[in-house]
């Protein structure tokens, strides 16, 4: 090209990321190529003195580059000086209709190139000069030097009116040893990058390098320079170099953040900053979710609820009874005739024994402002609810058939016994209520030596498999039982010890085996339990061993668990409810074991 203009550059670089997430993919402006646009100051083109000449585009491998001239105006040849002197160095370009892949720019034109303080595209640089005269030579090339050091630079991207697209804004942490002041700046949310921004401009004012022409306030074309001056004026500044020191002493090994490098810094020059900040932490970057999305949810164990709720007998029948005949009587006997002509006797009555059980609605219900639903986008805050709800009516459930909800006769939400009798709780026909003797255990063993031998863990499980072994030779259910346990008893038990150190039950298989049970499940509800009986004595519950396919859940068509939703106009809410109606027993008498601790004074 004929040298006939006042310097070249590259306007902007392929392949390098700017400070708002973008990259300028390999022909992207190709269509500029050739054409002429305006050179501007800052691209501030709202007023017509603010146009310095104009720039002829030249589309690259590397890039768009610029070849400028100067106009003839005052602010021209000012502008002019200030390349030729080496002041200013770097290009800038404003453009529009933007498609972007990602955060990849495919495509854009190019409306105008301008001259600013730093460029937000690390590669846009001044690398050429030509003065012209009488020998019109080329007098310098001038580089910005780093191009990693623009973090300096406005993040604003104003939109053309008839080309509006949305662009997210992306950046990747880097090791700590490999960032760069753009990195740290970049941690920065909008409203704490406009507050560096206006101290960076007021510095900036101070040192005679800012222009005292104010941007409009709707100015967010696709410049990047945070040098711009904001509108507002702020008493309260840090100077260019106490800026620069703060984010040097941020990326210091052993300070730790940005936040813990402004405190450093007050702390340091509290003499000089008097008069600073009101509120230091606007400067402080955003908190941000460790797992991002919906909540983790803390919980109870969960893992034993599945087991309940799948294993138990499931019935389309809510209203059971059952009935047994009692001949265990010691005069159910069959009898010798002896005496010929002799009147034979009947045998003794039998005893019938049956119960019935009914159903009981069961319900978790709450609800949500609809403001909330909307503005919680980043997930599906209903659905949410609707699996805490589920979470909450499942373990209720399974509480109720082993144990009972636990509360009083007279609450209101009790769920009664006569409707979902608990394993715990039933009547001693159908559940074998055992106590664990461990003083008597103790004694027992002590006896035979085993206390210099083994220590307390092992008498206490000793102490609890003999009793659940004897206890199941009364057992009349049916199948393999299951051992649900507090986490201490298994843990107790798992612990036992001899006088070397070894384990006595290397896992819960070993100690299944000793228990002659299928399963083990710890259930941390079960801790601290007690139950009253029927002679006003207390006892603590340690285990039950059931095997729940001798326990019926039962429930009409309807009253399987749904979910309802509803929307009240007058308060702007949706209100959630999830409900089931079923009844729950034992079916067989002598079916489960409960292991008791009588409590002690008792």
């Amino acid at each position: 090209m004929d040298k006939t203009y006042d310097f070249g550059g590259w306007a902007t670089r392929n392949n390098l990321k700017c400070s708002d997430g973008r990259i300028i993919m390999k022909d992207a402006f190709k269509h500029n190529d050739g054409q002429t646009v305006p050179l501007v100051w800052n691209h501030k083109h709202n007023e017509a003195f603010n146009v310095l000449g104009h720039a002829q585009l030249e589309n690259r491998d590397e890039g768009v580059y610029a070849y400028c001239t100067f106009n003839d105006t005052e602010q021209g040849k000012n502008a002019k000086m200030l390349v030729q002197h080496g002041d200013v160095v770097s290009l800038s370009i404003y453009a529009n209709q933007l498609k972007q892949k990602g955060s990849e720019v495919m495509h854009g034109v190019i409306r105008e190139v301008s001259l600013v303080l730093a460029g937000a595209n690390p590669g846009a640089f001044i690398d050429s000069v030509i003065v012209h005269g009488e020998e019109s030579d080329e007098e310098a090339f001038i580089y910005t030097g780093e191009e990693s050091l623009s973090l300096y630079h406005a993040d604003d991207k104003k939109e053309d009116p008839m080309d509006k697209e949305d662009k997210k804004e992306k950046s990747k942490d880097k090791p700590e040893d490999e960032e760069t002041i753009k990195d740290v700046f970049d941690t920065l949310n909008e409203k704490q990058k406009t507050v560096v921004n206006a101290l960076i401009g007021m510095a900036l004012t101070d040192s005679g390098k800012a222009d005292d022409d104010k941007d409009d306030e709707e100015d967010k074309e696709m410049k990047h320079n945070i040098f711009d001056r904001d509108e507002q004026e702020n008493e309260n500044f840090l100077s260019h170099a106490a800026e620069e020191e703060i984010i040097s002493l941020a990326k210091t090994k052993g300070v730790g953040s940005l936040q813990d490098a402004i405190r450093f810094y007050i702390e340091e020059h509290i003499d000089t900053l008097s008069h600073g900040f009101e509120s230091i932490e606007q400067l402080f970057p955003e908190y941000k979710d460790v797992y991002p999305g919906a909540p983790e949810l803390l919980t109870r164990d969960q893992t034993w609820i599945a087991s309940v709720m799948q294993k138990t007998h499931k019935s389309p029948i809510s209203r059971v009874r059952t009935r047994q005949i009692d001949a265990r009587g010691k005069d159910l006997r069959a009898l010798g005739y002896k005496k010929k002509g002799a009147q034979k006797k009947d045998m003794a009555n039998v005893k019938l024994l049956s119960r019935t059980t009914d159903p009981q609605t069961i319900y978790v219900k709450d609800k949500l402002e609809r403001d909330d639903v909307i503005d919680i986008t980043d997930f599906d805050v209903v659905e949410y609810q609707f699996n805490i709800m589920r979470q909450l009516l499942n373990e209720e459930i399974a509480l109720a058939v082993m144990v009972g909800d636990g509360r009083e006769d007279g609450d209101e939400g009790k769920i009664s016994e006569d409707h979902i009798r608990s394993i715990w709780h039933d009547d001693d026909l159908y559940t074998i209520h055992a106590d664990v003797d461990v003083a008597k255990a103790k004694e027992e063993l002590q006896g035979t030596g085993t206390g210099a031998s083994f220590g307390e863990n092992y008498i206490y499980a000793e102490a609890i498999i003999n009793a659940a072994l004897y206890a199941r030779e009364d057992y009349k259910g049916s199948g393999s039982l299951d051992f649900y346990c507090t986490p201490h008893l298994l843990n107790v038990m798992l612990l036992a010890r001899d006088m070397n150190g070894r384990r006595i039950y290397d896992s819960k298989s070993d100690l299944a085996a000793a228990l002659n049970v299928g399963e083990i499940h710890t259930v941390e509800q079960f801790e601290g339990l007690e139950r009253t009986d029927k002679d006003q004595k207390k006892h603590k519950l340690l285990g039950i061993f059931v095997n729940l396919t001798d326990y019926q859940i039962g429930s009409t068509k309807g009253g399987e668990i749904t979910r309802f939703d509803d929307f009240d106009i007058d308060f702007n809410q949706y209100k959630y409810l999830m409900e089931t109606r079923l009844s729950g027993a034992l079916t067989r008498v002598y079916s489960a074991i409960a292991l008791e601790e009588p409590v002690a004074g008792e």
